[in-house]
């Protein structure tokens, strides 16, 4: 039976040398926060059991906030926040204490490492269970120079057993506690330093050349191209259709737009189908129901109502789940009036209510060669298509 391991997540720096005005692990990379990404890393092996982000103190009701928002698959496992300390050991050691009597292994690896791959979290859990202690390393490939007090070559090092640490640094839970206690309060740089004081033994296991600390700007923008390939972006789509009857005396409004016509579209509204359409295409994608569902005939508030203020709430709707308008395809079906000279009109305001650029929507119209009730002049419908994307 394999053993119940938990992963300690230690975030609370703020990472200086990045030069922004936020913590570092906040930033975002490819649709979400760098400590999300990381996060998402250890959510779905299947022996971790208990996952424990440590973070600044001020900031552990927004990270509650990120995750709620970013990582809702993370409640389905055991997952605690806890304020860091001083230092990386002091806020590791925050997050032991926060571990139940359950795990056996504890992993920890670097907010900042957000590439960590299943595969060398697997080693290292293994590593630690055969081995006892175990890190993700990978061997130094440069030639080594050691320098001199004036900054002259003193000697070039044997490379031969040199390896470059890595996190995740992995343990029984026993001996990393063991290892704390040895240990006092002597600044250490990581947890195999803590077991090095220890006389504990420490295997090498595997680790991978994109599994590295975002430390420096430069790396932002490797790790935002390797997250990208990663990112399979959450696209959801949305169809809607509307229809109303033309009657005389009214005017005729389509995609916001008032236009010259004999007549005009019945409804409790101003009639709007194309505006209607997109609405119930929108509600649709995000499994919100449907337009009338949000905006009943029978609520006088939306008697007449102005269709872009429908389409203002619905985007809202839209947005507060997390997703933007990637494109929309609108065909409008009506036998007159030619609506070819008002098109880029409807374009540039629905786009505009839609929080998009124009070029993301498309507005066509057709006739029906005078068959059905459009080809009658009886009435005007509407077909809309939407692709939504998670907001990044």
């Amino acid at each position: 039976m394999s053993l119940k391991a938990a992963v300690i997540i230690p975030a609370a720096g703020f990472g200086t040398r990045m030069k922004l005005d936020h913590p570092k692990q906040f930033h975002k990379l490819a649709g979400a926060p760098i400590l999300v990404h990381t996060l998402r890393a250890f959510i779905d092996h299947p022996a971790i059991e208990e996952i424990v982000v440590v973070v600044p103190r001020d900031q552990l009701a927004h990270t509650r906030e990120l995750f709620a928002q970013y990582a809702p698959e993370a409640a389905n496992k055991n997952l605690s926040l806890v304020a860091g300390g001083a230092r990386r050991q002091d806020s590791v050691y925050n997050g032991l204490k926060a571990l139940s009597d359950r795990c056996r292994v504890v992993l920890v690896h670097d907010g900042a490492r957000p590439l960590v791959s299943p595969e060398v979290i697997n080693r290292c859990y293994q590593g630690a269970v055969e081995h006892g202690a175990a890190i993700a390393a990978v061997p130094v490939k440069d030639t080594l120079k050691m320098a001199d007090l004036d900054g002259f070559i003193d000697k070039t090092v044997d490379r031969t057993t040199l390896y470059q640490a890595q996190t995740p640094q992995a343990a029984m839970k026993t001996l990393l506690q063991q290892a704390y206690e040895h240990n006092g309060d002597r600044d250490v740089t990581d947890e195999a330093s803590l077991l090095e004081n220890a006389s504990i033994p420490v295997q090498l296991v595997e680790g991978a050349e994109t599994n590295f600390k975002i430390t420096r700007p430069e790396d932002l923008v490797v790790a935002q191209r390797l997250l990208s390939e990663q990112h399979i972006p959450v696209m959801r789509i949305g169809h809607g259709y509307d229809a109303h009857r033309l009657e005389e005396n009214k005017k005729l409004v389509l995609g916001g737009v008032t236009i010259p016509h004999t007549h005009g579209l019945a409804a409790h509204s101003d009639g709007d189908v194309l505006t209607h359409a997109l609405c119930d295409a929108l509600l649709g994608a995000v499994c919100a129901g449907d337009i009338g569902g949000h905006f009943p005939d029978t609520d006088n508030r939306y008697k007449g109502i102005y269709s872009i203020k429908l389409l203002e709430e619905v985007i809202g709707v839209v947005l507060s789940r997390g997703y933007i308008v990637a494109n929309a395809d609108i065909t409008v079906v009506c036998q007159a009036p030619k609506l070819a000279p008002y098109l880029e009109r409807m374009k540039t305001l629905l786009a505009k209510t839609c929080q998009t650029v124009p070029e993301n929507l498309n507005i066509k119209a057709t006739t029906t060669e005078k068959m059905g009730f459009e080809g009658k002049k009886i009435g005007i419908s509407c077909h809309a298509v939407v692709l939504l994307q998670k907001d990044s």
